[in-house]
């Protein structure tokens, strides 16, 4: 019964839903997060106690064998929030057919599509899917960056803001964050379509868009995109999209305000020490940086 408890405690708000997944981990809480929305969307009836109990009053002295039965409204008004929790909770439980998987920052997740395709999810990213629909529309959108190891089959799509991706099966790398998204083939063939405008990928080409603007690259010769070893890697990439990548694997903030973050960056820094991240950005460029606690400045050296 503690799960129980604490999941009821949790829709009271007594508990946060960072502490709940805390002590569960295992649990998906996507479909109760949902019936917590929903329920707490439904105005529960504003009553007037005091002039009703008035009416209530003047209408039992002219009966005079009347009884006065007290109303409890508040018993009334939880009964009913039961009632509409209870019914949010089975739509969601029975109707619902949405899967997710998400991740936070520093967080990496694998998983089989139920095609068996294989999925790694990269930091701060989300993927979402149809169940039901699955077996023969094989669709799902995507928020972030992923990298997929498809299964032969029917065609397989990927839907972002910025464009869609169609495969039959191959394995490719998709990365959709804010005004940058670029898609990389690693194994047979991808169809990209962005503004109408559609191109086919091979393995060691890309397609990227910065800005909304199409920018061309160079062919690669990588097996599999640097992030799954723990190093994100670029290659004449605005220094913004760089700063963004390195909040989001680290967890800080970087002010980049005395420096020009249009510059172009080529290389690659890693997942798993800040400060040599950090070196591996800032050197090439000729910057400098200061840390204080999860904040982080950019500088020119000759300005300081």
């Amino acid at each position: 019964m503690n799960k129980e408890n604490d999941i009821l405690k949790w829709f009271n708000g007594d508990i946060s839903t960072t502490e709940i997944k805390k002590r569960y981990p295992d649990e998906d809480f996507s479909a109760l997060e949902k019936t917590a929305f929903y329920a707490k969307q439904i105005d529960t009836p504003k009553v007037d106690a005091q002039k009703a109990l008035a009416e209530f009053k003047t209408k039992a002295f002219k009966k005079e064998a009347s009884k006065v039965i007290p109303l409890n409204f508040q018993s009334f008004l939880k009964v009913a929030a039961v009632l509409v929790v209870m019914l949010t909770s089975s739509y969601f439980l029975f109707f619902n057919n949405t899967k997710s998987y998400s991740t936070e920052i520093a967080q990496t997740e694998t998983f089989n599509l139920p095609d068996n395709s294989e999925v790694i999810l990269n930091a701060q990213s989300k993927l979402s899917f149809n169940k039901k629909e699955w077996k023969n529309n094989r669709s799902l959108d995507l928020e972030g960056e992923a990298f997929f190891k498809v299964t032969k089959g029917e065609k397989f799509t990927v839907n972002t803001d910025a464009g869609s991706i169609q495969v039959l099966g191959t394995q490719f790398n998709v990365k959709e964050r804010s005004n940058y998204f670029e898609v990389q083939c690693y194994e047979g063939s991808v169809s990209v379509t962005h503004n109408k405008q559609k191109v086919i990928l091979t393995p060691g080409k890309s397609f990227r868009v910065i800005n909304n603007e199409i920018d061309l690259t160079k062919d690669f010769n990588a097996e599999n995109p640097s992030w799954l070893a723990k190093e994100s890697s670029f290659d004449n990439v605005p220094l913004w999209q760089v700063i963004n990548e390195l909040e989001i694997q680290y967890n800080i903030i970087i002010d980049a305000s005395k420096v020009d973050v249009t510059k172009a960056f080529s290389g690659s820094f890693t997942h798993v020490d800040k400060n040599i991240a950090l070196q591996s950005v800032t050197i090439p460029l000729k910057l400098s940086y200061k840390i204080n606690g999860n904040k982080v400045e950019f500088y020119d050296y000759a300005k300081n």
